[in-house]
């Protein structure tokens, strides 16, 4: 009987250190146009690919999930600013917030080593 070794590999300083800079650039991408986010969302479906650890797991899944919903309510209010500016600005503000509200809350989290 083979024993899979993955199983029991542990996490590694540098593991919690990507992790905490993927949500670093989650929580800055509006600040980069959003290539920030695309980037750590590359690196999300990489890393979680081989993902074990179901702390690690549940934290990719939440800053996967954060991003395309967030997209998903951009496009999805993005004729209001085909309406006038004002409520297209608004309306982005209230998803930025709410993006920032996931990114910070997804953050302390995982700092404190708990499920989303």
């Amino acid at each position: 009987m083979e024993t899979n070794l993955a199983e029991f590999e542990s996490k590694t300083p540098n593991d919690r250190i990507v992790m905490h800079v993927l949500y670093g650039l989650h929580t800055l991408a509006w600040f980069s146009g959003g290539i920030f986010a695309v980037i750590a969302l590359i690196i999300n479906y990489v890393r979680r690919a081989d993902e074990s650890d179901a702390l690690y797991l549940d934290h990719h899944n939440y800053m996967i999930r954060t991003f395309w919903w967030t997209l998903l309510w951009l496009v999805v209010l993005s004729p209001l600013w085909l309406i006038l500016v004002l409520p297209g600005a608004m309306a982005y503000f209230i998803v930025w917030l709410w993006y920032l509200y996931r990114c910070v809350r997804g953050w302390m989290c995982f700092n404190s080593n708990r499920l989303t």
